[in-house]
């Protein structure tokens, strides 16, 4: 009984933590300024490769999905969900060679998860992946939102310009637009 009323607990302190945040929160981890820096640095990283790379930082789960944290699935799981919608929703998966990547945030849980397009999925092992998401996040707990998304934009570059390089004279037209998505 102890560890259901445990499972309850923990849901509940989820469930404050994510009403109690301001819904700027994602706006004041990521401001409009720093916000034009990344999207600079997206832009100028993919003239360099055919892929497409997309940032989004969210705030808090919707209702719907932080009910399901926890009671029906475990939160990682949620997560992982949950990057896949916006993955859906900025459509990612929608490049003509299927090597998008997005690079998702959720601020009130301080969980990341990237999801590659099977393109890039194909050439780069889960565990790399997981490696860049640790980096990430020993970054984003010392408080250096955008050094750590930077670092981040620079692997994730590094392994498109390396499996998808332009050639010679070829251009990368920007299929997905290049802004960080903060909600």
């Amino acid at each position: 009984m102890s560890d259901a009323r445990e499972s309850l607990w923990r849901r509940w302190l989820r469930w404050c933590r994510h009403r109690c945040l301001p819904a700027t929160v994602a706006h004041r981890a990521v401001p409009p300024d720093m916000a034009d820096r990344l999207q600079r640095r997206v832009a100028a990283s993919e003239q360099r490769h055919s892929g497409e790379i997309c940032l989004c930082v969210e705030g808090v789960l919707p209702d719907s999905d932080l009910w399901r944290a926890g009671r029906d699935e475990p939160l990682q799981a949620v997560v992982r969900e949950r990057a896949l919608a916006w993955f859906g929703t900025l459509r990612v998966w929608d490049t003509e060679r299927n090597n998008g990547v997005l690079i998702y945030l959720l601020l009130a849980e301080r969980r990341i998860d990237i999801v590659a397009d099977r393109g890039i999925a194909r050439h780069v092992p889960d565990a790399h992946w997981q490696g860049v998401v640790q980096r990430l996040a020993a970054r984003l707990r010392t408080g250096d939102t955008e050094g750590g998304l930077t670092e981040a934009l620079e692997e994730v570059s590094a392994l498109l310009v390396e499996h998808f390089p332009l050639t010679e004279g070829e251009a990368n037209p920007n299929e997905l637009a290049d802004h960080v998505r903060v909600v």
